[in-house]
């Protein structure tokens, strides 16, 4: 559980660091991550989970707008864009169970972001279960 957990901090952190800096050259992301804390296999499961979900990230800003209409994600802060965009892409993929993707994101803004991420994390990632569930079913 540990693990997954340092997979996602680390992988938030890593499309903080794309989405700010404009840097997505794959070593040079590795090499900015800590190397003394985390073991190589959480860091290297965390630069793809990370990649993965940034390759998503058009699909997911779109979709994430539709839902957060007052709150774009061009508007939202950067942390909360990289934990939302995480959890887009575990519950969309199939990646994580959707109430863990869930918890952990809001887990994650309640320790990074600001007082009132976790509530606006929840009901946005409350309302793409919902759209995700209803496109299928239909």
């Amino acid at each position: 559980m540990k693990k997954r957990r340092d997979v996602r901090r680390l992988a938030m952190q890593v499309l903080y660091q794309i989405d700010v800096g404009a840097q997505s050259e794959s070593t040079v992301l590795a090499d900015s991550l800590d190397q003394e804390f985390d073991p190589p296999d959480v860091r290297a499961e965390a630069l793809e989970l990370a990649l993965a979900a940034w390759q998503r990230r058009a699909v997911a800003d779109q979709f994430l707008s539709e839902l957060a209409q007052d709150w774009p994600t061009h508007r939202q802060p950067p942390v909360d864009r990289a934990i939302l965009r995480l959890a887009y892409y575990e519950i969309t993929s199939g990646h994580a169970p959707v109430k863990v993707a869930i918890n952990e994101a809001v887990e994650l803004a309640k320790q990074y972001s600001s007082e009132q991420s976790p509530a606006f994390i929840n009901g946005v990632l409350d309302k793409i279960v919902s759209k995700v569930h209803t496109d299928v079913t239909q």
